[in-house]
């Protein structure tokens, strides 16, 4: 058993990694600043578009995508992308949005890759390669339980050569910039099909009448200004052409799932880069802080803290790697036991590796002095972020149970 990168593998790893502690690292107070300083809106910094170029000249640009038949892509397999998106997390308010690999965009150009026509994809899939403009998804909403996206609430139907939508979204993620010019929306166009059949996905302009930004939404009060936020929005008879339907007419149901398998294991990539990052910082502060006349290191709880948190780290890195190379040779769907898994296992452990980390820091680490309490409250969203952890959860254990015995043992 070779648990050894390639040699690409290693050389985009070592290059993420010179490139996030010589621009990325020391541009975070940059950014903070120029948030305070900025106009109050949600639009993109100029020190991102600076760490983009730089990105770009260094070959760390849409790394998410890997070549594929649909001609898009020239980025890395999602095994190899792993330790590049993990290192990508101990900067999340910046890395990702410089390495153009940052949600909802990333999964938006991977629906628009496999389930684009070519003007669609000529429209908005290649400014988004760019980054040219951001995109919205537009599939939670107020009035429903999103843990069951076969009740969604929001109605599509057509209209001679239109779509009309009307209804409600929330927590769209990106539409508060002013460069969201796209949003993907999932809505019902045939309500009384079988279940999984009712739902289509349609392209809206972000500028199309009818489309209501109601008002910013936050995190744990973190308004999330750095990734352009998150927007309640309302559809009132908005009218598309009947060729912004992305995929068939009920296909949606189907390919939500296509987009939350990479997006879930993608989360999970970043959420093991913010424990190390906490790790980090437990390090410094446990080593520097005295108390009771002496470090904190000394500490018999830190000390245990800081080797449950390795040991967590190291577990779920070695699944979340078994996760991407299933995904990379049997496909998202024979993989789909092991994405629940990380899904359910990853948050919970990073959450609670960053409340240590918190603890530790004491009153400062709930400031935004530092990183952790932002951090903190990312993790604890990522629980219900592509599906709650008591779905994954009860799908995993119904799979379990549902497995055959071994020869011999009875049920």
């Amino acid at each position: 058993m070779d648990f050894r990168p390639d040699e690409m593998t290693v050389a985009f790893a070592d290059e993420a990694r010179a490139f996030l502690d010589e621009h990325v690292l020391p541009a975070e107070p940059v950014l903070a600043k120029q948030i305070e300083d900025g106009p109050g809106d949600w639009t993109v910094r100029p020190v991102v578009r600076a760490l983009q170029e730089t990105a770009q000249e260094r070959g760390l640009w849409n790394l998410f995508l890997p070549p594929g038949p649909h001609g898009y892509g020239g980025g890395l397999s999602n095994l190899r992308y792993a330790p590049v998106a993990e290192l990508t997390g101990r900067s999340p308010r910046l890395a990702p949005a410089a390495m153009n690999c940052a949600a909802p965009d990333t999964g938006n150009m991977e629906l628009l890759a496999h389930f684009g026509t070519a003007e669609q994809r000529e429209a908005w899939l290649e400014p988004l390669l760019e980054a040219r403009l951001r995109s919205a998804f537009c599939m939670t909403e107020p009035g429903t339980a999103s843990s069951d996206a076969s009740q969604i609430g929001t109605r599509i139907h057509r209209d001679g050569g239109e779509w009309v939508v009307n209804g409600r979204k929330w927590f769209a993620t990106g539409a508060m910039n002013p460069d969201c010019k796209l949003l993907i929306v999932m809505g019902k166009t045939d309500p009384n099909g079988p279940r999984h059949r009712q739902q289509s996905m349609l392209l809206v302009p972000r500028d199309t009448p009818g489309v209501h930004i109601i008002r910013p939404l936050t995190v744990f009060g973190y308004d999330d200004r750095d990734h352009g936020g998150h927007a309640e929005i309302l559809f009132e008879d908005v009218r598309v052409p009947a060729a912004n339907l992305l995929g068939g007419e009920g296909d949606g149901f189907a390919i939500a799932q296509a987009r939350l398998g990479p997006g879930r294991i993608h989360h999970c990539m970043r959420a093991l880069g913010m424990a190390e990052r906490a790790l980090d910082l437990m390090r410094g502060r446990a080593n520097d802080r005295v108390a009771f006349g002496g470090p904190l290191v000394r500490q018999g709880v830190v000390r245990e803290w800081a080797a449950d948190a390795r040991v967590e780290i190291e577990a779920l890195r070695l699944l979340v790697l078994k996760t991407a190379w299933l995904m990379d040779t049997a496909g998202n769907r024979a993989a789909m036991k092991e994405i629940q898994a990380i899904k359910v296992a990853v948050p919970r452990a990073v959450q609670r590796i960053l409340d240590h980390a918190i603890q530790l820091f004491g009153a400062a680490g709930l400031t935004g002095d530092h990183p952790l309490a932002e951090m903190f409250a990312a993790a604890r969203s990522l629980r219900l972020a592509d599906g709650p952890d008591e779905v994954h959860a009860a799908a995993l254990g119904k799979t379990e149970l549902a497995l055959e015995p071994l020869e011999g043992v009875a049920r």
